[in-house]
């Protein structure tokens, strides 16, 4: 499988999309579908619930009204217990639809039951006292052992008026086919809200699709223009909030290019400006400094003072000459003007050979591994080397230690001093071009320029080159090189160099930066 950096970015991004805004929204609409759906079911039960009772309890009230206007006048008034009884009897057996079970009481006296003579024990003191207090039916629902039962207590009139005539008829039902009406009504909307429930993840997914897509393309949008895509825009549909959000990234994406190309060619002026006034100065400081070659020669003939100002010249002449130099090489990678040539080289000769050419043998302690060969550029790494040990031995102390070995196909090579180290605000900085961390010392004999293009040169190797402090003191520079770069022919290697507080170059002796055609 191929790994590509956008990877990692979206393996992230799914990651958060667990419990991020998607989710987030199907959740609450579902949450709000159940919630509605609860209220609605338990509203619903509770009117259909009563709904059920009420009719049950008003028809078995009217079928029981109309059996006790049929059969009340054949009652004997005073009745006697068996008259009771058997009016009791007559009235159950002509409950037809309603099983109920009957008891009768007259006035005072006590409840005589039909043949079930359960109805007795359940008839409570309160409906009887309800009954008597008044001429028409009442009722009552209890629950006798789980089953639900409606009792209804109904006053037997006269038959010429509606004067009571003392005879009570107690009736008890069973409401165990409501109550399984009720349950089954219970059952169709649980079973009905699971359909629901999966019914409203589609309207909750669109919505949050119609919610998330123009966040998810202004997230696209603002990943492309971290890319370097600043003239990004987006459409502007509609006129709510997103909308507005859309034209304000517009407007932003659009002061950021118009920004961006400001930058870019103000720096290509500057660049071209350090270009154009390097290869100007370059010809007269060639003959100004073989004009100075011949006064060191003739120094000693002059008087002292003289003498001194003709060195004072000359060795301004040298530094003005080399910061040109070091100038016209910054300029050559900033237009991505700079080639490698490439070649197989052993490492320790390479190294050697940088320290004796610049007479730093007995200031260096060297630990080369034989036969260690890498295919890389010598004259650059010559330069790199060159700016690196110089460095170490103007900010330092000796010895300078230079190591080198390979790792995991990479060429690594350190250089370490005995001195203070760089200051931690520094370390961030010190590549930069011109950087000096003490400002009280803004004047150095080197161009400010060396740590930059040593870094411009191990990115041109496809390398880095990192600065760090070591453990027990002193600053420690690593260069990290592939062993066998792919050279890819002219390369720039980018604006972003840096330099160690007052950069030195290197000493006067043979110059460690690269030369080239303008």
């Amino acid at each position: 499988m191929t790994v590509t950096p956008r990877m990692p970015r979206r393996l992230a991004r799914a990651a958060a999309q667990r419990w991020g805004l998607r989710p987030r929204l199907v959740v609450a609409f579902l949450v709000v579908a159940v919630l509605s759906a609860l209220l609605t079911a338990t509203v619903t039960f509770r009117q259909a619930r009563g709904a059920i009772l009420e009719r049950t309890q008003q028809a078995a009230v009217s079928d029981l009204r109309t059996q006790v206007d049929s059969l009340g006048p054949d009652l004997a008034v005073p009745p006697q217990e068996e008259d009771l009884r058997d009016f009791a009897l007559r009235l159950q057996q002509a409950g037809g639809s309603h099983p109920w079970r009957i008891s009768v009481s007259y006035e005072d006296g006590p409840i005589v039951p039909g043949p079930a003579r359960e109805t007795r024990r359940t008839v409570q003191g309160p409906l009887r006292a309800a009954v008597d207090d008044g001429r028409s039916a009442v009722y009552q629902r209890v629950n006798r052992d789980g089953d639900p039962r409606l009792l209804i207590a109904m006053p037997v009139n006269f038959a010429d008026s509606d004067t009571p005539s003392g005879v009570v008829v107690y009736a008890d039902m069973s409401l165990g086919g409501e109550r399984d009406d009720i349950a089954a009504l219970v059952t169709a909307a649980q079973v009905g809200a699971v359909p629901a429930l999966v019914l409203a993840v589609v309207p909750a997914l669109l919505a949050a699709r119609r919610v998330l897509l123009p966040v998810r393309r202004l997230q696209e949008a603002a990943e492309r223009i971290t890319t370097g895509g600043l003239d990004t825009r987006l459409p502007v549909s509609g006129n709510d909030e997103l909308a507005d959000l859309t034209r304000t990234f517009n407007t932003m994406a659009a002061a950021l290019e118009a920004g961006d190309a400001e930058l870019r060619r103000m720096e290509a002026n500057a660049r071209r400006f350090a270009a154009d006034v390097s290869h100007e100065l370059r010809t007269p400081l060639s003959a100004m400094t073989a004009v100075t070659g011949v006064l060191d020669e003739e120094a000693e003939r002059l008087a002292p003072d003289t003498a001194d100002a003709v060195r004072l010249i000359s060795q301004e002449t040298a530094k003005l000459a080399r910061m040109v130099e070091d100038l016209m090489e910054i300029s050559r990678f900033d237009a991505g003007a700079a080639a490698l040539q490439l070649d197989e080289v052993d490492v320790a000769t390479a190294v050697r050979k940088t320290l004796q050419l610049r007479a730093w043998d007995d200031h260096v302690e060297a630990e080369l591994p034989e036969g260690l060969r890498a295919r890389f550029d010598p004259r650059r790494i010559d330069v790199v080397l060159a700016n690196l040990i110089s460095n170490a031995l103007r900010h330092g102390s000796v010895p300078v230690r230079l190591r080198a070995w390979a790792a995991e196909g990479r060429l690594l090579i350190d250089v370490a001093d005995n001195g203070p180290g760089i200051a931690p605000e520094a370390l961030t900085r010190v590549f930069d071009r011109f950087y000096k961390a003490d400002a009280a010392r803004p004047r150095s004999e080197g161009s400010g320029l060396g740590l930059a293009i040593a870094m411009e040169n191990v990115r041109l190797h496809h390398g880095t080159l990192t600065a760090a402090n070591a453990p027990g003191g002193g600053a420690v520079f690593t260069v990290s090189i592939p062993v066998d770069p792919k050279a890819r022919g002219s390369t720039g290697a980018g604006s972003n160099g840096a330099d160690r507080p007052d950069d030195s170059d290197g000493p006067d002796e043979p110059r460690a930066t690269s030369r080239g055609p303008m």
